[in-house]
């Protein structure tokens, strides 16, 4: 099974761990998205012009090496005051491969085999974005205020109502929509939802990819609102925007954790106006136990991957995808 997970951050770096356990899954492709304007990417971007920040990258390329110790290596981040501070060194490594290079897919391509990574990462699109949103709260009630940068709007104090792209048009990056068009099955999300999940179906080659593949399409919900971009959200809500997004957008299956659906009847009927025939919604416990910050366990989230693969219900009957 060819699988390509979609996303950035914390959440594709799960995604990608789960898709990992599997053994039915031969083939793992990561598309992260090139927005991310703060910390360490974002310092490269203004100081180096040009160049996609490689945060996201970093993280999807650490989650598919091979070895623990190249990953732990490429995610330490410099300490003290002076220029190297707060960068990562594996954002460093990229920077300088992507310059060498003169192609960001070559760059990332070379760092995977230094990594041993098992699969591929590709960027969403070859040049470095900016997002923009249409956000509410912030003035006179009923006023719409635009905001500009995937931490203005990752941090902001209103309510999130529409993204879109800068550039307006991007181009997708050929061989994401290559791995997207060939895929088994696709995942879309966990994570943050205006600034690392939705900004995928604004790429338009992208879009049409996912939208007219013949892989089997799932969604992993988040496990919990994030301050900022989701504040309050139910997980409708999130299939909701993410419907308001990409109408044309068909699934096939939607994940959550159970424990993070107050009322799953709510969910599946939001789901079921976005889903194929024979969709389902698939109730799993695939939190960590962490106190402080809900994350996806890579385990469990393998666990409820494989069954959502291997079946579907259709008529009663379990049927194979592939």
């Amino acid at each position: 099974m060819r699988a390509v997970a979609l996303g950035g951050g914390h959440g594709l770096a799960a995604t990608l761990a789960a898709l990992r356990r599997l053994p039915e899954v031969t083939d793992v492709t990561a598309v992260v998205t090139v927005a991310d304007d703060g910390g360490s990417s974002g310092r490269i971007r203004r100081e180096l012009g040009g160049l996609l920040p490689p945060g996201d990258l970093r993280m999807a390329l650490a989650a598919l090496a091979d070895s623990d110790r190249w990953a732990a290596l490429v995610q330490h981040r410099f300490g003290g005051t002076g220029a190297l501070a707060g960068h990562a060194v594996g954002n460093l490594m990229l920077a300088g491969l992507m310059e060498t290079t003169g192609d960001p897919v070559a760059a990332l391509d070379a760092m995977s085999g230094l990594l041993g990574v098992r699969g591929r990462v590709l960027p969403m699109s070859t040049v470095p974005l900016d997002i923009e949103a249409e956000v509410s709260g912030l003035g006179e009630p009923g006023g719409l205020h635009r905001i500009r940068g995937q931490v203005a709007v990752a941090s902001t104090p209103g309510r999130v109502e529409r993204v879109w792209l800068h550039p307006a048009q991007p181009p997708a990056c050929d061989q994401a929509v290559e791995a997207i068009r060939s895929a088994d099955v696709v995942v879309l999300g966990p994570g943050s939802w205006f600034t690392s999940v939705l900004p995928h179906l604004l790429v338009p080659a992208l879009h049409a990819a996912l939208v007219e593949t013949a892989a089997r399409r799932v969604v992993v919900l988040n496990l919990a609102p994030e301050p900022g971009e989701t504040p309050d959200f139910s997980p409708e809500q999130h299939l909701a925007v993410l419907a308001a997004h990409a109408p044309d957008l068909r699934l096939h299956a939607v994940v959550a954790d159970g424990a993070a659906v107050a009322v799953p009847r709510r969910l599946r009927q939001a789901a079921r106006a976005m889903m194929e025939e024979g969709g389902r919604v698939h109730l799993a416990p695939v939190a960590a136990a962490d106190p402080l910050v809900p994350r996806h366990e890579p385990a469990a989230l393998a666990v409820a991957l494989r069954e959502v693969f291997v079946q579907v219900e259709n008529e009663g009957e379990a049927q194979a995808w592939r």
